[in-house]
């Protein structure tokens, strides 16, 4: 009888040590060397990455696949995409929603993303994304972990609806209470936003995840608020600002208070490198602002910081993958972080960090883990960044779930002796 039902010999991990890893049911049972055992199915992942599944942690499912539907976001812009969401909602259904989000779903597995973080608009009678994603959620749970966030899109004061939807969609099972607070009609109603977000979570024991000062007013401090209430109310830890671009273009001032403000009240920061340097600075004429928060300032703080899909195909933005890698390629450019331990940091931001936020207690490489993982066509983590190479195998909860063969196609040159390889030139 076979000591493993999945055997991945030979892979290198990403701390750059190598490691066969030896999969039971849906558990890492084994790792180290295990040569010498036996699986019913055996990986060869010799000078392959291995690494844990990629992580998103800032998602739009109920809109994602939408693009042109019922019209294209002439202006580029942040409002103009809210506005336009609000159209294709009174004209989609829960059977459209659902199909688009599944789509996604198989893209997403086939990349070796296995975690998925969503928002969920709550500011319709119907939540008819609310009921299309719990359906989702229940359908990929086999194989792709899908957090759901209760997400009062018009405002939790400004929309008539939000506040009652938002209580029903909780109460239907959406596990993290999100909000909009820059979007309401004052700075005040922002304020008392966050407020009261924070103390429905407070009280019903859930996570926070807040779309906050997703704008390019530096005056616009709402992360403030919740870093003050994480703290009051006992969430350290729990809590996460997403986007957090006014921070782009606060005064340096004011940031070196907020930011330790932030790391006492256990925040965690998400900024969509993607999005963020598409839909900000669109009222600047030169120079032009991008829009991405202080990635680097705030991990020197000891703050947490992933990298966000945000949107693929969509009211706010017309293209993007469900490739993770993609993300942290993008976001190490804007970030400007192009040392060896910063592109490595960009790695473990798809990665380690998200899987941190989201809690997922049993995520990673390690003995008792759940045995999901990716085998990619790179050798380590930076490698992998630079070249978003093909995902050779995607397990998940022990079972494969993708598998692509092995790009090793050569290029024979003339007055070139040999053969070069097309895809790593340099490995």
């Amino acid at each position: 009888m076979a000591e493993f039902d999945i055997l991945v010999t030979g892979g290198t991990l990403p701390d750059g040590s190598t490691a066969d890893i030896g999969i039971v049911r849906d558990r890492i049972a084994a790792m180290g060397d295990l040569a010498g055992s036996t699986a019913g199915r055996v990986v060869d992942a010799t000078g392959d990455l291995v690494s844990p599944p990629f992580v998103d942690p800032h998602f739009h499912l109920d809109a994602t696949l939408s693009y042109g539907t019922p019209r294209i976001n002439a202006s580029g812009t942040l409002l103009e995409g809210i506005a336009l969401w609000g159209e294709l909602k009174e004209i989609t259904t829960i059977d459209a929603m659902i199909d688009r989000a599944m789509a996604y779903c198989d893209w997403a597995v086939s990349m070796g993303l296995l975690a998925i973080r969503s928002h969920v608009d709550t500011c319709d009678d119907s939540l008819k994304g609310v009921q299309a994603l719990l359906q989702v959620r229940e359908a990929v749970k086999p194989y792709l972990d899908l957090q759901l966030v209760a997400f009062p899109q018009d405002g939790f004061f400004r929309d008539p609806t939000a506040q009652a939807n938002t209580i029903r969609a909780l109460d239907m099972g959406v596990d993290v209470v999100g909000g909009i607070p820059h979007f309401e009609r004052t700075m005040e109603e922002g304020r008392a936003s966050v407020e009261a977000l924070c103390r429905i979570a407070a009280d019903r024991g859930l996570l926070v995840d807040l779309h906050c000062d997703e704008t390019d007013d530096p005056l616009s401090r709402h992360v403030e608020t919740l870093a003050h209430q994480a703290q009051r109310l006992g969430l350290q830890g729990r809590v996460a600002g997403s986007h957090l671009t006014s921070m782009h273009s606060m005064d340096n001032y004011y940031v070196s208070k907020l930011l330790p403000l932030m790391a006492e009240a256990g925040l965690a920061a998400i900024p969509n490198p993607l999005i963020n340097i598409v839909l900000q600075g669109r009222h600047d004429t030169y120079p032009k602002r991008r829009g991405l928060t202080r990635v680097k300032e705030m991990q020197a703080m000891g703050i947490p910081v992933a990298w966000g899909q945000d949107c693929v195909r969509d009211p706010w933005y017309s293209l993007g993958t469900a490739d993770m890698l993609d993300v942290a390629f993008m976001g190490l450019h804007v970030g400007q972080m192009t040392s060896p331990e910063e592109m490595r940091r960009c790695f473990d931001m798809v990665t380690e960090v998200p899987a941190r936020i989201l809690h997922l207690d049993l995520y990673g490489l390690r003995v008792g883990a759940m045995a999901s993982l990716v085998v990619l066509d790179a050798g380590d983590p930076i490698e992998a960044v630079r070249l978003r190479p093909d995902r050779l195998c995607v397990i998940a909860r022990g079972k494969v779930v993708s598998e692509q063969a092995r790009n090793d196609a050569r290029l024979s040159l003339p007055g070139r002796p040999g053969s070069v390889r097309r895809r790593h030139p340099v490995r």
